[in-house]
């Protein structure tokens, strides 16, 4: 089934609010709440888009033996990009929980930070779901290599029955006419299956590489995102001040708005800018056994040092105690 491309919930926007130098609307903007969506009626999305049970379901029983394995692979890789997107969801429902939480405690301050930190969280789900979709592209490069694999199956079957003919026919007949046509058949077969074992191999390199090469760029961007978000949100909390008080007494107003806004803003901007700094396969040195024994050696370096100092101030010290000695064995 094909999948539908994403798009960004209608109401997670960015708004620079109260910056006239940001007029431009930006490429992509989001929410700095998104409380203003309330009573809309949005929840999680349903979280059983794939059906349970179809006629594709039963496809693996009548898979050829070759390509059977890569097709269960494919099937839990389906299950993978499910749960992913499910968390994305779920994450993203959670943030406005929280949201709603903070708007209903009366206080001004975890009203502010708890809205804007769902943004943050928020966020992080958008990142899953983009993750989930990264997979899936990466789930139909293996489909290559399965394809390929279930077309190969027939010309290695071809072969092998002939196989079996030839052999069959040497232990009844073994002058018979027919072993000729057979092994002229035979070596035909070789043929074709020759090359469809060289195109097999081709296709299931270069289809392996790139399948989780872009799987890993994909964990490579969730987890630098993932980091800068967490950062900004560490941010936020910083700004909550959970120092207690005494009963009866009140707490200073909360004055940190403009703060928790621009700290939103300022990790739009960081998700904005972010590039990609993996170097593309082949461009990337593996490090040699060698290499690395002296990458060890030149850290321990420092460390074997410090024992030859340590001697060296003790021999200094035991210097002034030789000579007090000399001296007293010399006056006496």
């Amino acid at each position: 089934m094909p999948r539908l491309p994403r798009q960004p919930p209608a109401w997670w926007r960015f708004s620079h609010i109260g910056n006239s130098a940001n007029i431009a609307v930006p490429s992509r903007s989001r929410s700095l709440s998104f409380r203003s969506g309330k009573g809309s009626g949005r929840g999680p999305a349903p979280t059983t888009g794939r059906p349970g049970l179809s006629f594709s379901s039963l496809r693996g029983t009548t898979q050829p033996e070759l390509s059977r394995r890569l097709f269960k692979l494919i099937k839990s890789e389906n299950n993978l990009v499910t749960a992913h997107e499910t968390a994305g969801r779920e994450r993203i429902f959670i943030a406005t929980q929280l949201s709603e939480w903070g708007e209903q405690t009366g206080d001004d301050a975890v009203s502010d930070l708890s809205d804007k930190v769902g943004v943050i969280l928020s966020e992080l789900g958008e990142q899953e779901e983009a993750y989930a979709h990264a997979l899936d592209d990466s789930r139909a490069v293996l489909k290559a290599i399965r394809n390929t694999e279930k077309s190969v199956q027939p010309s290695r079957d071809n072969k092998a029955k002939i196989t079996d003919d030839i052999h069959r026919l040497k232990t009844k007949e073994p002058q018979s006419a027919k072993l000729v046509v057979l092994e002229q058949e035979l070596i035909r077969a070789e043929a074709e299956n020759l090359v469809a074992e060289a195109q097999l191999t081709n296709m299931t390199r270069q289809k392996l590489k790139e399948a989780y090469d872009a799987e890993f760029l994909a964990t490579i961007e969730r987890a630098e995102k993932q980091i800068i978000l967490a950062k900004h949100g560490r941010r936020l909390l910083n700004l909550l001040d959970d120092s207690p008080v005494v009963p009866g007494d009140t707490r200073a107003a909360y004055e940190h708005g403009g703060q928790a806004r621009q700290i939103l803003n300022d990790a739009e901007d960081d998700l904005r800018d972010w590039r990609p700094s993996s170097e593309p396969l082949g461009a990337e040195e593996v490090s040699s056994p060698t290499k690395t024994t002296s990458k060890e050696e030149s850290l321990q370096e420092p460390l074997q040092e410090e024992p030859a100092t340590e001697s060296a101030a003790e021999a200094a010290g035991a210097l002034p105690g030789e000579e007090g000695t000399r001296t007293t064995e010399v006056a006496g």
